[in-house]
This record gives C-alpha cells, structure tokens and sequence, in this order.
C-alpha cells in the first residue's frame, strides 16, 4: 500500500508540474464529471438510508439489534446497484492524461455482492461479523480508506514544503479530487468493526 501510494503521489506531482498535455478533457472537467457521478451515488444512499430498514447500513454496535442480517442484504443489494451504475458511469470517463494512470483508483469495486448473498444466508450478527465476506469487505474498506489517508498527508507535506509555491492553484485543484473522487470523509471511522456486534454480556 506504501509503495502503491507514492507511485499514485508521485504520478501527480510530477504530471501537475510539468502541466497538462493531450486530451480533451481539463481537471475541472473531470472533477465536474466525477462529481456529479458521486453527487447522483450519495443521493440515492442517502434516499436509502433514510427509507425503510435503511439504517442498518449505519448501525453500529448495540444498534445492529434493531436490524437482522437479511435487512443489511437488502440494504447491500441496493448499494450493489449504485456502485455498479457509478462504475459504469466512471468507465466512460476519458481522464486527462496526467491522471489517466491512477483513476482507476478513484473508482474501486469493493466486495458488496458476496457481502449480500452471505447475509441472507446467516442466523445472526456473530456469524456474519466473523464470516470471509465480511472479513474481505472490511479489509478492502481499510485499504481504501487508506490510500486516501496517505494521499491528503503526502499533498498537505508537499504544500507545505513549498513545493506549489508558484502554482497556488494545484493544492485546491488536488483536494478537491482527494475529497470528491477518493471520498475520504465517506468512510467509516473504523471500518475494521464495521457491523460487528458488541459482545455478548457476562454474568
């Protein structure tokens, strides 16, 4: 993941700095393009979330007593949906060159399918923390969330270092695709314990 993300850092830099050549389509264009893809994708959550036994997507701990697996497979289902209509959008995306190589990274397919089709088969919560499906599905939440934590630290030392002193524009430019396109706010404080129930009390 370290080297992953110098080479995603690197990439940047040294194609922002050197300017943009070939293609037709300008930053701005595509974080336009990438926002309305993450703007259209949030929304519909956002209509999931607040519908029938949508909160079990954000249920935490205790919480998750309210809900049964079988909601969360409901929930997952839906979300398979947006996630597979964001990539397909996504894929008629012509970035600009100097990004081309790395936005496969802004649009990564997590495992939600096999996370569906695995809570509709499960008795309770305890199995379904402790399943393979989940165990992936966490693990590709943290590798994801971590490329964007190394992302935004790499660009904030840059700036810092005064590396953008003559092009003050490009930090903005950059943090805006970290924020839109990475969407690190979006995740999960630990995704690690993501649906996993509180143990079970002891007398």
């Amino acid at each position: 993941m370290i080297n992953k993300r110098f080479v995603l850092f690197t990439l940047c830099l040294t194609s922002l700095l050197w300017g943009c050549s070939g293609g037709d389509m300008s930053l701005t264009e595509y974080v336009d393009r990438v926002n309305a893809i993450n703007d259209r994708a949030m929304g519909q959550y956002e209509v999931l979330i607040a519908g029938p036994r949508g909160g079990v997507l954000v249920a935490e701990g205790s919480q998750l007593a309210d809900f049964t697996p079988q909601d969360l497979q409901v929930a997952l289902e839906r979300m398979a949906e947006v996630q597979a209509e964001a990539l397909e959008s996504a894929a008629t995306i012509e970035p600009p060159e100097q990004i081309a190589e790395y936005h496969s990274l802004f649009f990564v397919r997590l495992p939600i399918e096999a996370l569906a089709a695995r809570a509709g088969t499960t008795a309770g919560w305890e199995e379904l923390s402790d399943s393979a499906e989940m165990a992936a599905y966490r693990a590709a939440l943290v590798a994801d969330q971590q490329v964007c934590f190394d992302f935004q630290a790499a660009l904030d030392a840059t700036a810092e270092r005064g590396i953008f002193a003559d092009t003050p524009w490009i930090p903005g430019e950059l943090k805006e695709i970290v924020e839109v396109a990475l969407g690190c706010a979006a995740y999960p404080e630990h995704p690690e314990d993501l649906y996993r129930p509180p143990p079970a009390a002891t007398d």
